[in-house]
């Protein structure tokens, strides 16, 4: 459902990669919202006429590497350091000097790294579905290696250029829509079902996708929206972020152990295998988030967390961002 995508505002503004995209509406402190993947801008749909009807200028970006932003042919310029500075360029092109960031999936990370290094324009940060887990440990290509035995983590199996773009690519439309089944509350596997996080010997990820209906917040034309842009583009972009995870854990050494200090927010769905695999880190928010203002744990939510329960979460958004100082 499209619902007033009309009354949004598109445009294009500079970015060190080029060009990002963003869709704004309303008028007030400026709310930047960032995807994860495999989304875009539209992800934010039910959000920005929320956020606009409640005082604030929402704008949600299409990420480096999808939709209408830039897509550079280099896999490093995929680096969080990239796009941790296409945030702030972002702010500074629309006229601001500070922002609130809120980031859902890899959106998530990106807005607790843009927290952590640009103090100066994040003054707080919410994150969606995925923890915040400070820089620290070994590098992530060997963690991700030991898990799963015989079965290889998806983030494994995306690092190689290519080998997930043969998978996805012939039926871009199909595969996201078993995706994004798969982590839905209302069509994700049994628990007791091959997990569809991981590949086994000689298969490729959609072996384990549901093919049953479309989850509930999922209407054929919001699956030809995303089917759209990434048809057009391709999924090298967008898989990317996940062939710098060892490059981000050299660029951010400095930042090893550190805690997001600005007032933030979690929330997430209890059956996310994002909060239940990072239930230790959600723990250690005392620590690692001292600002944290409110954290949300959603009964029956899957990993889509502001599409699955969007009245919900512009609820627990508007909530806090009125709580904010300032």
């Amino acid at each position: 459902m499209q619902a007033h995508v009309k009354d949004f505002t598109h445009r294009l503004v500079a970015s060190p990669a080029g060009r990002i995209h963003l869709v704004e509406q309303g008028t007030g402190p400026l709310v930047l919202l960032v995807h994860g993947f495999p989304e875009s801008w539209y992800s934010w749909r039910h959000q920005l006429p929320a956020l606009a009807a409640a005082g604030y200028r929402a704008v949600a970006v299409d990420v480096r590497g999808y939709g209408r932003s830039s897509r550079p042919a280099d896999p490093a310029a995929y680096r969080m350091l990239d796009l941790v500075e296409d945030n702030a360029q972002v702010v500074r092109a629309l006229g601001e000097e500070t922002a609130v960031i809120v980031g859902h999936d890899w959106g998530a990370t990106i807005a607790a790294n843009s927290a952590l290094l640009r103090p100066d324009v994040f003054r707080a940060v919410g994150l969606l579905s995925v923890p915040y887990t400070p820089r620290g440990g070994p590098r992530p290509s060997e963690i991700f290696a030991r898990m799963g035995g015989e079965e290889e983590f998806y983030v494994s199996y995306f690092q190689r250029p290519g080998r997930a773009e043969a998978e996805i690519e012939p039926d871009v439309r199909g595969w996201l829509a078993g995706f994004y089944a798969a982590l839905s509350a209302d069509t994700m596997p049994a628990p007791d079902a091959a997990d569809p996080h991981f590949v086994g010997p000689g298969g490729t990820l959609r072996d384990r996708f549901p093919t049953g209906p479309l989850p509930a917040w999922l209407g054929e034309d919001d699956l030809d929206v995303y089917a759209g842009e990434f048809e057009r583009t391709g999924l090298t972009g967008a898989l990317n972020r996940y062939r710098n995870m060892d490059r981000d854990w050299e660029d951010l050494a400095s930042l090893d152990g550190a805690p997001v200090t600005q007032p933030s927010l979690f929330a997430g769905g209890l059956l996310d295998a994002s909060t239940t695999w990072l239930k230790d880190a959600i723990d250690a928010y005392p620590v690692t988030l001292p600002g944290l203002v409110s954290s949300h744990l959603l009964e029956g939510c899957g990993h889509w967390i502001q599409q699955e329960r969007p009245a919900e979460v512009n609820r627990i958004l508007t909530d806090w961002l009125a709580a904010l100082p300032g």
